[in-house]
């Protein structure tokens, strides 16, 4: 039997565990399980390993994709330059980090994308905007961070004004705000100056249209949730698992 399985904290919000149950059902996969462990602090790590030794494949979510790199015995190119891991491939006791995050992305992103839609806002700096980063390079659209303590080279809420707005026609969600059960919350973007022009991406999927998400609707703009980027992204972790 081969054990897979997900760590973070909490992970009360995951959908991997039923993902991954649904497929192996659908798919006839008999030899197979998936499991959440929550571990609070990544020290925590070894100790699970150590508890379970069939583990093969593991999938990483928040908080844990920039802070488990150390306990990793090599890290792939895109997970190098990323700075973060979502897939953790257990091969002879030797772990091997991906980060599949900026595939699910880039794919569902891409089929969205008008001519016009050059430049991105990204809201956020944490693990996951860092695949986002990568994704948006990788599909040569400029991109500026945004975040409530900006670093030299990104961009507060505050300097948000309507020519940064109407300049950047792509604006990614990659922070918690809006996820369940805290939906009446979203990040702090001047939404009056959206326009259909525009196209919002929200990495949270649950709920499927956060509050981001309708504001940006309200306003004329295409929106897309996290849902299929999250399917894709583990798509993409089970062929490495099996590869």
């Amino acid at each position: 039997m081969r054990r897979f399985g997900l760590i973070g904290y909490p992970l009360g919000h995951s959908f991997s565990r039923g993902y991954f149950a649904r497929k192996f059902e659908l798919e006839g996969i008999s030899d197979a399980t998936y499991e959440n462990f929550e571990i609070e602090h990544i020290e925590q790590f070894p100790q699970l390993l150590q508890a379970q030794p069939d583990l093969v494949g593991l999938n990483v979510t928040i908080p844990h994709k920039q802070s488990v790199t150390p306990f990793l015995d090599r890290l792939d190119v895109s997970a190098q330059v990323i700075g973060a891991v979502n897939t953790i491939k257990l091969t002879n006791g030797k772990l091997q980090g991906y980060n599949t995050d900026y595939i699910g992305f880039s794919k569902s992103l891409k089929p969205l994308l008008k001519p016009h839609q050059t430049k991105a806002l990204i809201l956020g700096t944490g693990g996951s905007s860092k695949a986002v980063v990568y994704a948006l390079t990788l599909l040569g659209i400029g991109h500026h961070s945004v975040s409530r303590e900006p670093a030299e080279g990104q961009l507060s809420y505050d300097e948000l004004t309507k020519e940064i707005i109407c300049e950047h026609t792509v604006i990614v969600n990659t922070t918690p705000l809006g996820m369940y059960p805290n939906v009446n919350a979203c990040p702090d973007i001047p939404y009056r100056y959206l326009t259909k022009q525009h196209l919002l991406f929200d990495l949270v999927y649950n709920p499927a249209e956060t509050l981001f998400l309708r504001k940006g609707k309200a306003q004329g703009a295409i929106i897309k949730n996290g849902q299929e980027m999250l399917e894709l992204q583990a798509e993409a972790a089970w062929s490495i698992w099996n590869g």
